[in-house]
């Protein structure tokens, strides 16, 4: 299966590069990252807290099939609606220390938009602690979920606005 996220990680670097280009229109690909139902659809987890703006944070917590839970959370620097995210990421009770993430969202047709994710990592041998795990794939299937979602909702709002003009 073709991988649709890209990741770009260069040797002796501690940052990489995500890229993906979704089927969606900008404004509801930045709203997958700021609605908090939404996050919680594609991202398979329980929205603790999700404050999209400057000085904000979010947390998120999820278990896995033995039953432990996973609390991910970090703090939202910067918020420009439909252009950018500046936040840190973190994973309680792991070895890895927190991340600082540049997220941008970039309309490439009014049915198409970018999402690219510079992510920085506190060394280069943390970075590629990280890509050895299943990350790649992880971050893929993700995104596919994101897709998916985002499309149903588009699909019901247009269903929506059809019925609105047929009253």
């Amino acid at each position: 299966m073709e991988l649709k996220t890209k990741i770009n990680a260069e040797d002796g670097k501690q940052e990489l590069t995500i890229t993906r280009e979704f089927d969606l229109p900008l404004e509801l690909l930045f709203k997958a990252y700021a609605d908090p139902e939404i996050v919680a659809q594609w991202m398979g987890t329980k929205v603790v807290k999700l404050e999209n703006k400057k000085q904000g944070g979010y947390q998120f917590e999820t278990s896995d099939p033995k039953g432990n839970k996973h609390v991910f959370s970090g703090a939202i620097h910067d918020v420009i609606p439909n252009k950018k995210i500046t936040r840190t990421f973190e994973m309680e009770n792991t070895p890895f220390p927190a991340q600082l993430e540049f997220l941008e969202f970039e309309k490439i047709t009014d049915a198409i938009s970018k999402l690219t994710m510079h992510v920085i990592y506190r060394s280069v041998e943390l970075r590629d602690q990280i890509l050895k795990m299943p990350f790649a794939a992880g971050i893929n299937m993700a995104h596919n979920r994101l897709q998916e979602i985002i499309s149903k909702l588009k699909k019901n709002l247009l269903k929506t606005k059809i019925l609105n003009l047929n009253l």
